[in-house]
């Protein structure tokens, strides 16, 4: 059988991706030029690679090992362009890196822009992930460096302490939350929420309220933590950020903030790479950075 690296990109971005369409949007492929290429891959291998649903795509047995190898391929490829950087000036490099919500908003700006600045042929694929598909994709070699939450199993990745995220509630100053100190989920899940329009923590949250027995009644959708904070401080519903964001937002706004009790709403995230610890040398040292830097 007979792949080019167009194929194996191709194959697993739409792993990633868990569509055909997005994943031949982010090689640059048009659909019908994707669709063909993956049903020659498929045929040259006489195998089914991919189980095709109305949710989208997911790899078969034999498609998670062609996904597994592409991705040593991949990692090799990008190594070596790594290495070549260090003697070819002005090659761009790019970093792929997976974080959950919290740590984009609240965190990685600040330690991303000095690092950034002083490596300016550096490029950073910065993508939105639930911390247990941040370690699959670690597993399977298709990120360079994750940011994870303490929720989930780490068996044969490197862990290195990066921040603690602590959630809370924000409510108006003449909510019946006022003057608490913590709240449970459980106990407020009837209430009206703000939510976010997307992103992991929202989906976290979702699925925590069907855990506790019911749905988030959400109002209105936003899509940053400091519109969730304005707006409950209107008194549209409940919201829940991080406790930095709450800080911040109490100078310029009329709100509380109350903490959320619950074990999963404290989380301590640390930078994850694989356990090889084989990644190209521009993305050693972005990891290393982020070790370096002081743990809130």
């Amino acid at each position: 059988m007979r792949f080019d690296f167009i194929d194996l990109r191709l194959f697993l971005a739409v792993v990633d991706a868990g569509s055909i369409t997005h994943g031949a949007a982010a090689v640059g492929l048009s659909l019908p030029a994707a669709s063909e290429r993956l049903r020659d891959m498929e045929t040259t291998s006489g195998v089914k690679l991919l189980e095709r649903g109305r949710r989208g795509v997911s790899p078969t047995n034999a498609g998670e090992a062609l996904a597994h190898h592409a991705a040593l391929v991949q990692r090799q490829m990008t190594q070596m362009r790594g290495e070549l950087d260090e003697h070819t000036k002005g090659l761009r490099t790019v970093i792929r890196l997976m974080a959950p919500t919290a740590v984009i908003t609240e965190f990685l700006p600040g330690r991303l822009a000095p690092w950034m600045a002083a490596n300016p042929h550096t490029d950073i694929d910065l993508k939105e992930r639930q911390s247990s598909e941040i370690v699959r994709a670690l597993s399977a070699g298709l990120t360079d460096i994750g940011i994870i939450s303490d929720t989930v199993s780490t068996d044969g990745l490197r862990l290195r302490p990066f921040a603690i995220d602590q959630l809370v509630v924000v409510a108006p100053p003449d909510h019946s939350l006022a003057g608490r100190r913590k709240v449970l989920f459980a106990d407020i899940v009837h209430e009206n929420f703000i939510g976010l329009a997307e992103g992991a923590l929202q989906e976290n949250l979702d699925g925590r309220a069907l855990i506790a027995g019911g749905r988030l009644r959400t109002r209105i959708r936003t899509r940053t933590f400091e519109g969730i904070c304005h707006m409950a401080a209107e008194g549209v519903g409940l919201g829940i950020v991080p406790a930095t964001t709450a800080r911040n937002c109490r100078r310029l706004m009329k709100i509380v903030s109350v903490r959320l009790a619950d074990d999963w709403a404290t989380r301590r995230f640390s930078v994850c790479t694989r356990a090889e610890d084989d990644i190209f040398p521009a993305a050693r040292a972005l990891k290393e950075h982020l070790m370096r830097e002081p743990h809130p």
